[in-house]
């Protein structure tokens, strides 16, 4: 048994069968469609990108709460930048706003020695306010010519019936598992979030790796909310609202301990199902919107407690 349960993902992994198996028995006809499960697992790759980054740095323990406003501040610029830039170079730029961001934060964070959560809470509402004042409020929407550019159709289209964002997802998982598991970088991260003095003891640049924890969470966000506006291009102030605590969620969900140095991408992957589905099938049985983040509150709070005994039952120190 305890060799079962060391896998990190193991809660998620129990999570989505006993999901499945209750929407089975109350929603059979409704859940169980080529078109819920298409939209289900669409939804789940643009969150898990976002969860991803916020795992990485869960691992290296700090969190991020900005990754909301960076998904939609990222989407707008990179509508509101194609018509002078063009879509590569709306891209480029996008993404380098994202991975301002996360430098900005991650450096304010380890050089100033200030709170992740008072950091990237200003963060959040710093990159609201900029939505909101580079939209004027208003809808922006890509050109005719952008909708059918061949990188707008290879992000946000659809390959085999099936959308961009599942295998984008499936790359950049694959990418992320290698670089925590397989390289030195990811060793130092985990030991960064397992134990500080312990890896600065062993001349791990702890500072560089928190830094570069927030640079690629804030990339990971910002494409997620490019992905999303190559498939529906149109922009509007309140892109990734509240986006933040489902990340969080999902990376809870899926092993990530908030006292750092333990996670797993699969189970971040699950996380993010489990929170894509609950939400999909609650509007589906025509819950009040309250319930969803009801939902949310209560199963972020039980992963955590179980996250904790589970990691005490197989010997790592919480």
């Amino acid at each position: 048994m305890k060799y079962l349960v060391r896998s990190q993902g193991f809660g998620a992994t129990v999570g989505v069968i006993a999901m499945l198996a209750v929407f089975t028995v109350i929603d059979f006809s409704g859940w169980w469609t080529v078109q819920t499960l298409s939209n289900v697992t669409q939804f789940t790759a643009i969150l898990a990108l976002v969860a991803l980054g916020q795992a990485l740095v869960i691992m290296t323990k700090e969190i991020d709460l900005s990754v909301g406003s960076i998904y939609g501040l990222t989407g707008v610029a990179f509508i509101t930048l194609e018509p002078s830039l063009g879509v590569p170079g709306s891209l480029v730029a996008a993404l380098g706003i994202a991975a301002a961001a996360g430098f900005l934060q991650g450096t304010a964070v380890v050089k100033g020695e200030l709170p992740s959560m008072i950091v990237t809470l200003g963060g959040l509402f710093a990159a609201r306010g900029i939505i909101y004042v580079w939209t004027g409020g208003s809808v922006h929407n890509f050109s005719p010519d952008a909708r059918t550019h061949a990188l707008t159709r290879l992000l946000g289209g659809e390959l085999f019936g099936i959308a961009a964002a599942i295998y984008w997802v499936g790359i950049i998982s694959v990418l992320l598992s290698i670089m925590l598991w397989g390289t030195r970088f990811g060793n130092r991260l985990l030991a960064t979030g397992g134990s500080r003095e312990s890896a600065e003891s062993r001349g791990v640049r702890t500072d560089r790796i928190k830094t570069a924890a927030f640079v690629l969470c804030s990339l990971l966000a910002g494409f997620a909310g490019i992905l999303t506006l190559c498939n529906q291009p149109q922009t509007h102030v309140t892109l990734g609202e509240n986006m933040e605590l489902e990340a969080i969620s999902a990376a809870v969900i899926g092993g990530c301990l908030l006292t750092g140095g333990r996670g797993s991408i699969l189970g971040v992957i699950l996380g993010a199902l489990i929170v894509v589905s609950f939400r999909y099938e609650l509007i589906a049985l025509g819950a009040p919107s309250s319930w969803y983040i009801t939902f949310v509150g209560a199963v972020l709070i039980v992963a955590v407690i179980f996250n904790q005994k589970l990691a005490r039952f197989i010997g790592h120190s919480v």
